[in-house]
């Protein structure tokens, strides 16, 4: 990572370890909600080339930190230009893509780049260190994030730091992922938001 891209993941990053509850929202009641509690940052994960910069400015307005997932956009291919719009055309804070070409798009574009990553066997875990070498993102975020083992075993294979996803539904699984090196879970769970 060069200066300037730590100089715009650092303050993002330090919002995690303060506050390491990410609130994951699907839909547009859990945007009410989030935008009403204290969580500081947001995965978006709908939307649509016609709403997205409107849920963007919506939680910027409420002081999140938010970062829209470019695979999930209805309207919007999986291509680079999709990246440089959301760049261009709303006032996110970064990304999230399975897809290592947005990934550095999103750095190129000044953005946070979160790479996630669904490790369902060995296959998908050993390639892994691979891909986040050669997309080089900000953090990755793992899914499904319940899985302490294998976040402890990350963090000796990679140096970016880990966001635990997907089935994160308590506190023993926050404390779990946190405890086993995760700098921040992401959960859509309004329970977990409220931790």
């Amino acid at each position: 990572m060069t200066t300037t891209e730590r100089d715009v993941a650092r303050p993002v990053l330090e919002a995690l370890r303060d506050d390491p509850v990410i609130a994951s929202i699907k839909d547009a009641s859990a945007l009410q909600e989030v935008l009403a509690s204290d969580r500081g940052v947001v995965f978006v994960l709908y939307g649509s080339v016609l709403d997205v910069a409107d849920i963007v400015a919506r939680a910027k307005d409420a002081g999140k930190t938010v970062f829209v997932d470019v695979d999930l956009l209805d309207g919007f291919a999986a291509r680079e230009v999709v990246v440089t719009w959301i760049a261009e055309h709303t006032r996110a804070d970064g990304v999230l893509s399975t897809k290592s070409n947005l990934v550095r798009a999103a750095k190129r574009a000044g953005l946070v780049a979160v790479q996630r990553f669904f490790l369902v066997d060995s296959f998908s875990y050993h390639q892994l260190p691979r891909v986040v070498e050669q997309a080089g993102p900000d953090a990755i975020e793992i899914l499904p994030g319940c899985m302490p083992r294998v976040i402890n075993w990350l963090r000796q294979d990679t140096d970016v730091p880990i966001i635990a996803g997907g089935l994160v539904c308590d506190k023993a699984d926050v404390v779990a992922a946190l405890g086993a090196g995760a700098v921040a879970v992401a959960s859509s769970d309004r329970d977990v938001w409220g931790m």
